[in-house]
């Protein structure tokens, strides 16, 4: 006899319990939701982040940056021209900066090969260029000569090694996990539209709007009020 109230009871405190998490979704505006999907769905059709847009410039930068220091090394040397033909014609590893040059060019096509036109959202790419680059540059240092040679024998080594770590730092830790958190919002009020529309209807159009017609017995009643009113004598 007693299981009914106690049954009675716990589907109340129940349904007590499933009110907040109701109001929540009843507190969500559907056309702030769909401003944002909106705005993410504009981001995707632009094909490319901002923050990987900024990865791709700095690539960009450190092969310009690196060839400049190149080309004033040649003018160094005694002009373009000749230290040109002496450092890519008659190469020799342990004096020239040419490989140097060719290595800023490797890490360049690879990075914007992988991260702007293939969109790659995974680390090994620029762990490869990174692993290549610090190989190449710390067996150059030791093996040749390029210490011997002037300011640029520590300038060009120590730029090239500096800037594909910050590439690697940059891509790690600013562009992979700003674009995963974005995706993850961009799901979440994705989801979140969806559970909206199921509460919330769309708005009822005019045409479903009516009011009802006026009834002939308020008329009449009207009516014969009026005429009470005439009827009466005048003293």
């Amino acid at each position: 006899m007693n299981r009914v109230p106690g049954d009675a009871e716990n589907a109340h405190s129940s349904s007590v319990e499933s009110c907040p998490s109701l109001r929540d979704v009843h507190s969500i505006n559907p056309a702030q939701l769909m401003a944002r999907i909106e705005s993410y769905e504009g981001r995707e059709k632009k094909g490319i982040s901002d923050v990987r847009r900024t990865f791709c410039l700095f690539v960009t930068f450190d092969l310009l940056f690196i060839t400049l220091l190149w080309i004033i090394e040649l003018n160094v040397k005694g002009g373009i021209e000749t230290t040109l033909e002496k450092e890519v014609l008659h190469y020799d590893y342990s004096s020239s900066y040419f490989d140097i040059f060719l290595l800023a060019v490797f890490r360049f096509k690879v990075l914007i090969l992988a991260y702007a036109m293939c969109r790659l959202r995974h680390w090994w790419a620029i762990a490869f260029t990174t692993a290549v680059t610090s190989a190449f540059l710390l067996a150059k240092v030791i093996i040749s000569q390029l210490f011997s040679q002037g300011a640029f024998g520590y300038v060009l080594p120590i730029i090239s090694f500096i800037l594909a770590w910050i590439e690697t730092w940059f891509l790690d830790f600013k562009v992979l996990p700003q674009e995963a958190e974005e995706e993850n919002r961009f799901l979440i009020a994705q989801d979140a539209s969806e559970r909206a529309a199921l509460l919330h209807p769309g708005v009822l159009s005019d045409g479903q709007f009516y009011s009802p017609p006026e009834s002939v017995a308020g008329r009449s009643d009207e009516d014969s009020e009026e005429k009470q009113d005439t009827e009466k004598p005048i003293v």
